[in-house]
């Protein structure tokens, strides 16, 4: 590629060039083990799935999130606000509602999307989902291409094929943020997260639900810097401990609020913030 050109449009050029039925999206940050790879690339070839995810493992072992389901109108982004997502969390409960994701796959199991760290596709079902949206530079590119490859066909976890994914280890490196979760909206990796999320929830499920998505995030601003100060004012600690983090993300909303014409539009455009 020329330059950074980011996840999807590199992915694209590489299903382009490559000669085999079955492409494989793979994470530099990922220690392949037990033959995982043939062993994935057997059993999804004789199955009738178009898109297959193994179980991903943290360092220590334990299960990482591999395959998840659709909510809504993407309000499961809405978890990671400070304060706000855990009440929300907390309403969710209270209704009983599906889980968003798969804790663990210990078997084969259905699901809507697949992390683009380990993301088996046969190249039957892109000729006719379509490549990843160029649009996106990281971040939900591989939600919004499995809504579309959904609709060819079944998207599956192999619980009983398993590899480590050292998670956030390329982007942590590129934008030297100290956290690898996607909690953080409040530096350069999270104005990415929040403009490619807000980008794919207009483009997978339209207009109504991106400004859900848009006023909640930002009514999630005051309520950080309400809570904030308060929870740190009864622990005794200074009220303001988290204004740095606050003012990160409300800058970072106010630039998704720039952005609100050009995604409304929904024309081609190349939503790269780091």
């Amino acid at each position: 590629m020329p330059g950074n050109e980011g996840f999807a449009r590199a992915n694209n050029e590489a299903i382009r060039q490559s000669k085999g039925e079955i492409v494989l999206l793979l994470n530099p940050d990922t220690i392949v083990q037990n033959n995982a790879l043939e062993r994935c690339f057997e059993k999804f070839a004789m199955s009738s799935d178009i898109a297959c995810g193994v179980q991903l493992l943290n360092p220590d072992g334990t299960p990482q999130i591999s395959g998840s389901f659709f909510m809504k109108g993407g309000i499961n982004h809405l978890l990671a606000l400070p304060y706000w997502g855990p009440f929300l969390r907390s309403v969710a409960f209270v209704l009983n509602t599906k889980k968003p994701n798969v804790p663990e796959a210990t078997a084969d199991e259905k699901v809507d999307w697949i992390s683009g760290a380990f993301l088996m596709v046969k190249k039957q079902a892109i000729a006719k989902a379509g490549m990843m949206d160029e649009d996106f530079f990281l971040y939900a590119e591989e939600i919004e291409w499995c809504s579309r490859l959904k609709k060819v066909g079944s998207l599956a976890i192999y619980g009983d094929i398993r590899m480590i994914h050292l998670l956030g280890e390329t982007i942590k490196d590129a934008t030297q943020t100290t956290d690898k979760t996607y909690a953080n909206l409040f530096d350069k990796k999270g104005l990415q997260l929040l403009v490619s999320n807000h980008v794919r929830i207009r483009k997978q499920f339209g207009i109504f639900w991106f400004f859900v998505q848009l006023l909640n995030c930002s009514f999630a601003v005051p309520v950080f810097l309400f809570c904030s100060f308060i929870d740190h004012l009864l622990q005794g600690k200074n009220p303001l401990t988290d204004w740095k983090r606050i003012c990160g993300l409300a800058k970072n909303m106010t630039i998704v609020w720039g952005l609100t014409p050009t995604i409304l539009r929904n024309q081609p455009h190349f939503y790269k913030m780091l």
